[in-house]
């Protein structure tokens, strides 16, 4: 039985997640970083994830979802520096900013780098990822600690962004996209030579 560790205080997890990413994108492979995660976009072809975004995208969009993305990491590089626990780190994020998040982790090579010059471990593990965030929570408290009140636009309570997804799968199964783009019956045909 695992017992659970204490989240250190908002305002310690806020300063240390400002002075973390300052570090990253103060090093010298950031810009490199930065264009990679952003290039990302021909795989960006999730159903659920960036889609409940109003109006989103992508080019527009993506620059600042990369701050919220590196914001998110560096909060929970914070908690897990504090805590030394990797499942006390995984902090509730937003849906969108979570997506983002996977972007920059498909950045492996570089992040790793980054962050050893940095000296923090970047934590994210899909199978204990918590997307559960709602204003008022812990990320948002130590978010607003470090940066100022996160912008809702990519920062959706996790009530909203269900409700969101609710109607994207309406309109996903209205054109033969079942399951929010889990599943079709579409039979491509082979042309002919």
């Amino acid at each position: 039985m695992t017992t659970a560790i204490a989240l250190p205080s908002p305002d310690r997890v806020a300063e240390r997640a400002h002075q973390i990413l300052v570090a990253i994108q103060a090093d010298r492979e950031y810009g490199a970083f930065e264009a990679a995660t952003l290039e990302y976009s021909e795989d960006w072809q999730c159903f659920t994830g960036f889609p409940v975004i109003s109006e989103w995208h992508l080019e527009s969009d993506a620059p600042a979802l990369l701050i919220e993305g590196l914001r998110a990491l560096a909060l929970k590089a914070a908690v897990y520096e504090l805590t030394g626990d990797e499942n006390t780190a995984e902090i509730p994020i937003a849906v969108p900013v979570d997506e983002m998040t996977h972007a920059m982790i498909a950045q492996p090579q570089l992040l790793a780098r980054i962050a050893e010059r940095v000296g923090v471990h970047i934590i994210h593990q899909t199978d204990q990822e918590h997307t559960d965030y709602s204003r008022g929570d812990f990320t948002h408290s130590a978010y607003v600690a470090a940066w100022g009140e996160p912008p809702s636009r990519y920062w959706l309570d996790h009530n909203e962004v269900i409700r969101r997804r609710e109607l994207l799968a309406e309109r996903y199964d209205s054109i033969g996209l079942a399951r929010s783009g889990r599943e079709h019956r579409i039979t491509f045909e082979v042309p002919a030579a």
